[in-house]
């Protein structure tokens, strides 16, 4: 009895293992680093490259995914799984295959803050883009050019694609942290003293805190005075829990992208502020943003 089944059960098994497999994995290289003159310090990435990218010479397409607030460069996969999702779906030929490029930004928030001691923007653009296009085969085009992130990062995608709106196809904002001019004056002295002194000016109060530079890096304000032609061709996408405590934003700014008739994807999902949701959001966001890839 034994060895009449001893066969077809080995079968089976060289079989589960042999489809398990099936997916070609992609290689991730975390914390690496590139010392930043505009920052004065060195600035760690992860970064993800696809399954053959070792195998071919030729160049690929680039998504720069943002961290959320007190995360850093490899959450993404950590917590996120990006490469597992990034695997799978180039496997299934829902995505090409394609580099991600996760940097990590601190609290910086992904700007220049007030008074230009931290240049995180200057660093991203000046600094960053250039070395990671000198040193991987990456698609220097728009077209080839994509940007996303969570919390912190969906609120950096949105700035970097709304003020340099010449720099990406599309731009994927998951729970973005978009605040309305009502929260920002409502919000307690302790949260306004913890997160947003360093970037906007400390001690400040109510309506004070609407400062330009406030403005300049918010992007409700930003939306209403640029030039909406500027957005033409350049795929939004928004994606918020219905439980999430950054809906009030989010909202406001479908409603606004609307009312300016700018062309944008809204979605809200079942769930709140947490890894779950990012995942499983994370693929259609991407096939979205990323159709001038093919």
């Amino acid at each position: 009895m034994h060895k009449r089944f001893l066969f077809p059960v080995a079968i089976f098994f060289s079989f589960f293992i042999s489809a398990g497999a099936q997916i070609p994995k992609g290689t991730v290289k975390e914390s690496l680093t590139i010392t930043s003159k505009i920052l004065g310090k060195d600035v760690h990435y992860t970064i993800y490259l696809p399954y053959d990218y070792n195998t071919s010479s030729r160049s690929y397409p680039v998504v720069y995914l943002l961290h959320g607030y007190t995360d850093n460069d490899i959450a993404w996969i950590q917590f996120g799984e990006a490469n597992r999702i990034l695997d799978k779906a180039i496997e299934e030929g829902e995505l090409p295959p394609m580099i991600l490029i996760m940097p990590d930004a601190g609290v910086s928030w992904y700007i220049n803050n007030y008074d230009n001691s931290v240049r995180y923007e200057d660093f991203f653009f000046k600094e960053f883009i250039p070395y990671i296009e000198q040193n991987y085969r990456i698609l220097t085009e728009k077209r080839y050019r994509a940007i996303a992130g969570l919390s912190m990062g969906g609120f950096g995608s949105l700035i970097y694609t709304l003020k340099h709106p010449d720099m990406f196809t599309g731009c994927a904002a998951f729970s973005s942290a978009i605040y309305t001019e009502e929260e920002i004056i409502n919000a307690s002295e302790d949260r306004y003293s913890q997160i947003e002194s360093i970037l906007y000016g400390p001690g400040l109060k109510g309506k004070d805190r609407l400062t330009e530079h406030l403005k300049a890096n918010n992007p409700l304000w930003i939306v209403k005075n640029m030039d909406k032609k500027l957005l033409d061709g350049v795929k939004l996408y928004i994606d918020c829990g219905d439980d999430d405590f950054l809906y009030k934003g989010n909202s406001a700014f479908h409603v606004l992208l609307r009312n300016l008739q700018i062309n944008h994807e809204y979605r809200v999902r079942n769930g709140g502020h947490q890894w779950s949701y990012w995942r499983s959001g994370l693929p259609m966001g991407l096939k979205y943003i990323t159709g001038s890839f093919h």
